[in-house]
């Protein structure tokens, strides 16, 4: 009777065991990664395809890094902003007066780098249809003329709602700002016949383009850069996932460079009156790697 009450309890405690669901591994992750393609639809403000407006010219820049200051995903397309899945959101100061983005704890990541992982077990459980990305900062080199030389210049943008700087460096120069900076600042960093320069400029309150396909069913604040995509397919979270989830954040740089081309010759010429007018991505497909 012994042998036979040790082996029934054995083959319950084995029954047990194999009904216990597989342990949910807790590091998993889901990891956004930038992506930067030229080739990618040029969208508007509405998420339309957009021509070259006739009296400008564009650019593909080269990208060194860029910056995001705000991550949100949405279940539906009538999700309202910051009713979604907030994933992350940057440190804010008021040291330049109005609320701004604190550059100085700025996170940055390059093409095919990971610019946020957030753990599974962070998330709430659900499908999501459409990510939002706000970013803020872009380094970039781009190709300009001045005095008969084609130049390799380096490019620092912001593009933020609002932007506190101390100081920042472009490629090898460092400026000082200690100030605020709204939407549209920019610095350029270069060398002709091997004297470097350093310019800076304000493109126009409103200029810089923010794709938001739901303009009509979720619109976002003037002023920001609060990029708007649909997933490919949906995004699933289940809490159970045991390994990681890739989100590769296709981001659409075909001519986001863009200047009032004054002297009409399709090239950068800020010497004859050229004037940066644009700077903004134009377009976001998030895709499941």
């Amino acid at each position: 009777m012994l042998i036979m009450a040790s082996a029934m309890l054995f083959l319950a405690s084995c029954q047990k065991n194999a009904e216990d669901p597989t342990p949910v591994n807790s590091n998993a992750k889901v990891n956004f990664i930038f992506k930067f393609d030229s080739t990618q639809v040029r969208l508007n403000a509405i998420g339309q395809p957009a021509p070259m407006p006739a009296g400008n010219a564009g650019q593909s820049p080269r990208f060194n890094l860029m910056s995001a200051h705000y991550v949100e995903l949405s279940p539906s397309a009538f999700t309202a902003l910051g009713a979604g899945a907030i994933l992350y959101k940057a440190p804010q100061v008021t040291t330049g007066g109005a609320t701004a983005i604190d550059f100085s704890n700025s996170k940055f990541a390059g093409n095919n780098q990971t610019f946020l992982s957030v753990p599974v077990k962070d998330f709430a459980a659900g499908t999501y249809n459409w990510l939002r990305v706000s970013l803020a900062y872009q380094n970039y080199n781009i190709y300009m003329n001045a005095l008969g030389q084609t130049i390799d210049a380096t490019l620092a943008s912001f593009i933020g709602f609002n932007t506190y700087l101390g100081s920042y460096k472009v490629k090898d120069s460092t400026v000082a700002v200690n100030a605020n900076k709204l939407q549209g600042y920019w610095a350029l960093e270069g060398k002709v016949f091997g004297v470097g320069f350093l310019s800076q400029g304000q493109a126009p309150p409103g200029a810089t383009t923010v794709p938001n396909p739901l303009f009509a069913s979720s619109p976002i604040p003037a002023g920001s850069c609060l990029v708007t995509g649909q997933f490919l397919t949906p995004l699933v979270v289940t809490g159970n996932e045991t390994s990681d989830i890739n989100v590769i954040v296709s981001l659409s740089i075909n001519k986001s460079f863009e200047w009032i081309d004054a002297d009409h010759n399709g090239t950068y010429d800020p010497n004859n009156g050229d004037q940066v007018i644009d700077m903004g991505i134009r377009g976001m497909i998030p895709k499941i790697q």
